[in-house]
């Protein structure tokens, strides 16, 4: 039996303590993604901390050094990309910022991408969709439905708990999304576990619903006749 290739993902981590939450949620997302995948992942860790002296030196010179130039083909290289952020003043971190704007501008063109970021409080959760979105919108990478935010009570066991809303339910979901974005596979069906079409009752009631949407069309021409416009 011949051995598949492995899906090649790097998860971005922008935590600068250590040990970092930050990292921790870049682990357990790499761990979701591994487990709901269907073929092999191969997982690499970009820790931007041990890079912020190069970032640095390649925003000023124009030339990357070794390590960064490596982790710079790594992120460009992967199949797919976790990214994950602190959030520092209602935003990505400068860290994180500075790394992505020394990321080509076309190489993340139709990437899947998992965004992830950890904050003190709960408040900070929207910096997913007005800060990290736009900014990997911008580089025309396609992002997972599912963001994870993770704030300091949701390590707790009743923010943890898989089932009840909490951060390892989000953490499950962002992760086999993603993964379905790297097999090729809609995320709807990866959610239900289906390939598209597959099983009598959710297959048989997209397609009703989308007979029931045609037939209650009516011609925009038509609808302004009855308004007598």
């Amino acid at each position: 039996m011949m051995s598949r290739t492995p899906v090649r993902v790097v998860a971005v981590s922008a935590g600068l303590s250590s040990p970092s939450s930050t990292r921790l949620l870049a682990d357990r997302l790499a761990e979701a993604v591994t487990k709901a995948a269907a073929a092999p992942v191969e997982v690499r860790v970009v820790e931007l901390r041990d890079l912020a002296v190069d970032i640095a030196k390649h925003l000023v010179t124009g030339f990357p050094p070794p390590a960064l130039r490596a982790a710079l083909d790594a992120v460009t290289g992967a199949d797919g990309l976790i990214a994950v952020t602190p959030v520092f003043t209602a935003s990505y971190s400068g860290l994180f910022k500075s790394f992505f704007d020394l990321v080509d501008p076309d190489a993340l063109t139709g990437m899947p991408v998992l965004l992830g970021a950890t904050g003190g409080t709960a408040r900070h959760s929207l910096v997913l969709e007005h800060a990290l979105r736009p900014l990997f919108a911008y580089l025309r990478a396609v992002t997972v439905p599912t963001a994870v935010y993770a704030a300091s009570e949701d390590w707790g066991a009743a923010g943890g708990r898989s089932g009840d809303g909490g951060l390892a339910e989000r953490i499950t979901r962002a992760g086999g999304e993603l993964a379905a974005l790297v097999a090729g596979r809609p995320v709807a069906a990866a959610r239900s576990g289906k390939e598209d079409g597959e099983g009598d009752l959710d297959g048989s009631r997209a397609r009703g619903a989308e007979r029931d949407l045609e037939a209650d069309l009516v011609p925009f021409e038509q609808q302004l006749a009855r308004l007598g416009g």
